[in-house]
């Protein structure tokens, strides 16, 4: 009898040690794997991580019907005209009487600069409208998504209700989407290169408004990748040549012979929006094409 009481105290003591259901449930190792964010997060995840940030837009897209982009760059500090001229106001009398004129000349600058936002403003009208109305998304703008230039030509396009793209990235400062992004093509990265990919991958022509380090890597990346080979080529449109042509010496890169003569037709200059329009549509011209069509199948490069 002595016995039996122990033996049933200590499969008392048993029971009482089992978790509640709620608790196993509760536990990380039992979530199923694709709803396990801290599973996603683990560095051996990486790869997967890659994937879906490639398949996400890529889907996003497909399921859009963004056939084809005009991918804009350009800084994140241009601003927009009105804007400009009231920081220039507000600095105008803040300098009253001041010796130290700084603030003063960046107001100025910045009012100067912001015709560029203008440009990339009327650009993404232009191409809005190139198509067959808002529905027609054949060709779209595609931006970096944040504000400047990219807010430009985004704005562009929504002021004529078509629909454009863009593709932010993370950053140690928080960046918000700018608010002119068509609906259902906003995305957002993690990975640099996922993006620079998805850049790449519709791009029927690239257009550089001022900038600084983002738009000179995005600039230059894309004229490696034609100068190798390494996709197909396509025009780069530099808005603002006195800009560029101070910011990189492209003819002393020739003379000492760190690019071809021939590397210098990889990209042309253009001064407003018109122009840069009428660049692109003349370099399919010229090769029998429309910014419209497919891109050739037997380029014998391997595209991006």
């Amino acid at each position: 009898m002595e016995q039996s009481l122990k033996s049933r105290d200590q499969g008392a003591d048993r029971d009482e040690a089992i978790p509640e259901p709620r608790e196993r449930v509760a536990a990380d190792s039992n979530l199923r794997a694709d709803r396990d964010l801290a599973l996603l997060a683990r560095t051996e995840l990486r790869s997967v991580r890659l994937l879906l940030e490639y398949l996400k837009p890529e889907l996003g897209l497909q399921d859009m019907a963004v056939r084809h982009t005009i991918v804009v760059f350009g800084s994140t500090r241009l601003l927009d005209p009105e804007i400009a001229r009231r920081r220039l106001e507000e600095a105008e009398r803040a300098a009253a009487g001041d010796d130290d004129g700084a603030a003063l000349l960046r107001a100025r600058r910045a009012l100067e600069l912001s015709r560029y936002y203008a440009i990339g403003r009327e650009l993404g009208s232009i191409v809005g409208r190139c198509g067959e109305g808002p529905e027609d998304r054949r060709l779209v703008i595609m931006t970096g998504g944040g504000p400047g230039g990219m807010e430009a030509a985004n704005r562009g396009a929504h002021e004529v209700d078509a629909a454009s793209v863009g593709l932010n990235i993370v950053l140690p400062y928080e960046q918000e989407p700018n608010p002119y992004i068509s609906p259902g093509l906003s995305f957002q990265f993690r990975y640099f290169g996922l993006r620079k990919l998805h850049f790449m991958l519709r791009a029927r022509a690239l257009v550089a408004l001022p900038g600084g380090y983002g738009t000179l890597d995005e600039l230059f990346e894309t004229l490696c990748l034609i100068q190798t080979g390494k996709r197909v080529a396509l025009p780069v449109v530099l808005v603002g040549e006195a800009f560029w042509r101070k910011v990189v010496d492209f003819e002393f890169l020739l003379a000492e012979g760190m690019i071809e003569a021939r590397d210098l037709d990889l990209f042309s200059f253009a001064e407003s929006a018109e122009e840069t329009w009428q660049a692109i549509v003349d370099w399919y011209a010229v090769r029998g094409r429309s910014v419209f069509d497919e891109d050739p199948q037997d380029q014998g490069s391997e595209e991006v």
